[in-house]
């Protein structure tokens, strides 16, 4: 009868074990640390635009419209990077991407610390942000080529959830130092990090494909099947609503907060601050979800009908205090955190040869996705107000609008993705 019990105990404990020991490989703990320091960079730049700038000798006006342009520059670079590194990860392998973004965004971090006009600032931002669109579909696609099939779903949340704290440091690291000594920071990170990822190993699916003579990394190869296109899109799609989040209802809380009648100030640096708190406990969530419910596309409603309803909490509040306006900030945090399991999805869609193209390019085509996003606010708030609608409520319609429009299309490209909860990486798209 001992000897019984002591069977079960170990057959409940081993599982466990394996998992640990999956979770904190050198692969998992590394790609998260590189995502860490890719959102650090990221977000960094959003928190020190205007005592950056205002170093740089703009005021008023121009602190919003070249911050802007900074911003369209970093995007650009990420768009071309997205593109770039997936090739990259495809044809040379994941690890080479792993270790050329950083050493790229890491130079870059530590040259925009020296900048003395803002041509030098948006060269080096642009170069950043190739660097910078690496990281994740490369971790990504690391881990879950790594990682068993029953495990991949919790090694992708810890690596998109550790990643997201960079947010959190960016701010923190903010308040202490001035700009410059931020952006150095931020490049230190990236050399420690290129240390520890000497001995981290390839993906073995990887290195079985790569003797094979199947055409690997082809970005095109996406557009000339139609079945493949369709998936590929709405893979894409259905992240919409996450940088709806980030670039209208977070990067303009203070503009909104206002028009919304919050009682006191509300400060974009704190509105990112709790927004990415709650996505990192989100991520782990939505991976926990994923693998309890076996489902990938389930959990994946979950989180987005959640995001709507706290899309119509934010806008809905009139006259709350900031500390109200903060959690419900967090709160979106947390239903925006199907990025991980969105990312992990898109990856999990396509075979060896194509995997790394389109976890990298997937989510740099949904972080630009913003400028059109923010092009139909802009759009819609001055129709609204040539309508004789108030500034604030302008405001408010837009963003309800753009909204609805973003979630909507999110829904309804999830019918055009498979499940893919315990699905086996060991195929090539042919």
């Amino acid at each position: 009868m001992l000897a019984d019990n002591r069977f079960r105990r170990m057959d409940f404990i081993a599982p466990r074990r394996s998992l640990l020991r999956s979770l904190f490989s050198a692969a998992v703990i590394v790609s998260a640390l590189g995502y860490f320091v890719d959102i650090y960079d990221l977000v960094l730049f959003s928190i020190i635009r205007v005592p950056s700038l205002k170093s740089l000798g703009l005021t008023g006006a121009a602190l919003l419209d070249t911050g802007i342009y900074l911003l369209n520059v970093q995007m650009a670079g990420m768009l071309i990077g997205g593109i770039a590194w997936g090739i990259l990860g495809d044809k040379k392998g994941r690890l080479s991407v792993l270790f050329g973004s950083i050493i790229l965004y890491s130079i870059a971090n530590i040259a925009n610390g020296f900048v003395q006009t803002v041509e030098q600032y948006a060269i080096f931002r642009f170069i950043a942000g190739i660097g910078l669109a690496g990281e994740l579909g490369a971790g990504i696609t690391l881990v879950s080529e790594l990682l068993s099939k029953e495990y991949r779903g919790y090694g992708t949340a810890l690596v998109t959830s550790i990643g997201v704290a960079g947010a959190l440091l960016a701010w923190l690291i903010a308040q202490t130092f001035g700009w410059q000594t931020c952006f150095w920071i931020g490049g230190g990170l990236g050399i420690v990090l290129l240390i520890l990822r000497i001995g981290v190993l390839e993906s073995g699916l990887y290195k079985k494909i790569a003797t094979l003579s199947v055409k690997r990394g082809s970005f095109f190869a996406l557009f000339t099947d139609r079945k493949r296109f369709v998936k590929y899109m709405c893979c894409i799609l259905i992240g919409l609503p996450t940088w709806y989040l980030v670039g209208i209802l977070i990067t303009l809380a203070p503009e909104l907060s206002k028009a919304l009648g919050v009682t006191g100030n509300v400060t974009g640096g704190l509105a990112i601050f709790w927004f990415y708190l709650g996505l990192t406990f989100g991520n782990l969530a939505s991976g926990a979800l994923s693998q309890a419910m076996r489902s990938r596309k389930k959990v994946l409603l979950i989180f987005l009908v959640a995001t709507a309803a706290l899309v119509a909490a934010y806008f809905i509040q009139r006259g709350s205090t900031p500390q109200v306006f903060y959690a419900i900030c967090a709160i979106l945090g947390i239903s925006n955190g199907y990025w991980a399991l969105f990312v992990t999805v898109a990856a999990e869609q396509f075979g060896t040869n194509l995997r790394a193209t389109v976890a990298t390019t997937v989510p740099n085509f949904v972080r630009g996705a913003l400028v059109p996003i923010a092009i139909l606010f802009q759009w819609l708030k001055q129709v609204f107000a040539s309508n004789g609608t108030t500034p604030a409520n302008a405001l408010i319609y837009s963003g309800v609008v753009v909204g609805a429009i973003t979630l909507v299309i999110g829904i309804a490209a999830l019918s055009g993705i498979s499940e893919t909860f315990g699905k086996d990486l060991d195929y090539v798209e042919m």
